[in-house]
């Protein structure tokens, strides 16, 4: 394996829309939501450590979900666990990895990943990521992997890129996040449109300097700080200067702004495993299209429904269609799928009702 190559899975997030499996206490990230036997955060790390040193991959967490981490991940040590004190978007916590990796590695290429995305056919995975790698390695750009839309889906993000261009890394025009139907109807017919994926590459120099240039008060509150990183002071200084940075995403802070941006498109399927909705779309169906985890189940007329339990649990189901039905030890949810988007808004009405 290349000794260069680096990688930093991004696992703070909460996943509200997949409550009430996901809570802060305990996010989608740490759960197996596809009921394979691997958490999401360990089918990613298992995928990325086929083409990173596994000593070179960090992740990147809230520090409340330490403890998670390390269950979940006992071959990882202390020092590849980067822990956001406060919430601050996604800026703040890569330009703290890129300065940490760095540090280590002047010549280092770095992989930006979720940690709980779906990923059909890892091999096309690996040679999209390794091309990107490469060109990383040669030329001072920010690639990031764009996925081809197959319908206008209003909750991803759009990358549009130049189409005159006839190498397979294409010069980025336009980021657009979550457009409305027209425009997602648009965006597909014009044809030069990709899903963002949220995965990216870099050189940690180019990512370093694009931050000093777009974003110079953020990188001067966190290079005040390299000499602690990679030692016992991090800690300490990333408690006292992290909720100084600036809340804001790589998207808005960075990538909108750069003028060295590009994409690739991926060759794999992809799904960014965001609702119950998108969940259900790749998990195994019986005969009438109902999506089951766990649950041992009795369906009368039932049809197009995704049903999750905890283990073993019976679920008999009648008369009912196109609909999501979670049961964990303490919620029981059910909520026609046309509704998935109201589920972050029922969990505040029913944590304030029951502190749940």
């Amino acid at each position: 394996m290349h000794t260069n190559y680096y990688a930093v899975i991004m696992a703070g997030g909460i996943g509200s829309r997949f409550w009430p499996v996901s809570t802060e206490d305990f996010p989608k990230q740490f759960h197996d939501l596809l009921g394979s036997g691997q958490t999401l955060i360990q089918k990613t790390f298992s995928r990325i450590q086929k083409i990173i040193p596994k000593e070179n991959i960090l992740i990147l967490t809230n520090e409340r979900y330490k403890e998670l981490v390390f269950k979940q991940l006992p071959e990882i040590s202390e020092n590849q666990l980067v822990l956001e004190p406060a919430r601050r978007n996604t800026a703040p916590c890569i330009l703290l990895s890129a300065l940490k990796i760095q540090k280590k590695n002047p010549n280092a290429i770095m992989l930006v990943a979720p940690s709980d995305h779906w990923i059909e056919d890892e091999n096309a995975f690996y040679k999209n990521i390794i091309t990107a790698f490469q060109a990383c390695e040669k030329e001072d750009v920010l690639m990031t992997l764009g996925i081809q839309p197959t319908f206008p889906n209003t909750g991803y993000g759009y990358i549009k890129f130049n189409k005159k261009e006839l190498s397979t890394k294409k010069k980025v025009l336009q980021f657009t996040e979550k457009p409305d139907y027209a425009t997602a109807k648009s965006f597909l017919k014009e044809g030069n449109y990709l899903w963002n994926a949220g995965i990216f590459i870099w050189s940690v120099e180019s990512i370093a300097k694009s931050f000093s240039v777009n974003l110079p008060e953020m990188f001067a509150l966190f290079s005040k700080g390299i000499a602690t990183f990679n030692t016992s002071k991090e800690i300490a200084f990333i408690n006292e200067n992290y909720a100084d940075s600036e809340n804001i995403s790589i998207d808005y802070g960075i990538l909108e702004k750069a003028a060295n941006v590009f994409t690739l498109t991926a060759d794999f399927d992809w799904n960014d495993l965001g609702t119950w909705g998108s969940l259900y779309e790749k998990l195994p169906k019986d005969e009438a299209k109902n999506a089951v985890v766990r649950a041992k189940t009795v369906l009368i007329n039932a049809e197009n429904n995704m049903i999750q339990t905890i283990s073993g649990k019976v679920v008999v189901v009648c008369d009912l269609s196109n609909f999501i039905i979670i049961d964990t030890e303490n919620t029981l949810l059910i909520v026609p799928k046309e509704k998935e988007q109201d589920i972050k808004q029922i969990q505040e009405i029913a944590n304030q009702r029951f502190n749940t």
